[in-house]
């Protein structure tokens, strides 16, 4: 059976969790990180001490968006990992791209989710929420050509910004229009492995 360390609460984990939970595989769940710590085995499987980390028989892997393509490509007949290198590439494109948004929406989550009201730096989260509006207009470009980040179908290129888009859209701030983006995380929110595993409370 897979085994998955890490939080649910991470960005990074609910990525690999709702993968998993897309690819209908059995798996193990084990807390790892935060509040609940990292033991020294932990650490013997990954020296980053960051999570997630999974265990696939015998192989181990850690960095999110690595275990993503592992898993994907592991079961091609579930059709998450194009065949077309070209289509892969396109779907590829987004979950690095997912890096550089991540760094901008990091002061909005960590301000208003993990500080304390009065700990707050509000221009800080003023520049984060400025800097996601501009990187999202990307996003919703590029969902006006096509229904999915990963093409003409849901796919391993919609994960990565998927998990971030609930944050963008449950954080207490004021948000530009942006359609096309909307509908795709409204559309995401039909898929299980989504509303269970993503759609958790921020913490």
């Amino acid at each position: 059976m897979l085994r998955i360390w890490g939080r649910l609460n991470s960005h990074n984990v609910k990525k690999v969790v709702w993968l998993a939970d897309e690819l209908a595989l059995p798996y193990e769940r084990i807390d790892t990180g935060g509040a609940f710590g990292m033991d020294h085995a932990y650490v013997a499987k990954n020296p980053n001490r960051l999570i997630p980390t999974i265990e696939d028989g015998d192989f181990i892997l850690w960095e999110s968006n690595a275990i993503l393509r592992y898993l994907a490509d592991a079961h091609p007949d579930t059709g998450m990992w194009p065949g077309s290198p070209r289509q892969r590439a396109l779907a590829d494109r987004w979950m690095d791209w997912q890096f550089g948004y991540a760094d901008a929406q990091r002061d909005a989550f960590l301000n208003l989710v993990r500080k304390a009201p009065d700990k707050r730096d509000a221009a800080a989260v003023a520049r984060s929420v400025s800097a996601c509006a501009r990187l999202l207009t990307i996003v919703n470009d590029a969902l006006a050509a096509d229904p999915w980040l990963s093409g003409s179908r849901f796919g391993i290129g919609d994960i990565p910004m998927g998990v971030y888009a609930h944050t963008w859209f449950a954080l207490p701030i004021e948000r530009p229009e942006l359609c096309h983006l909307a509908d795709w995380h409204r559309r995401l929110q039909e898929r299980p492995g989504y509303a269970s595993r993503v759609m958790i409370p921020l913490t």
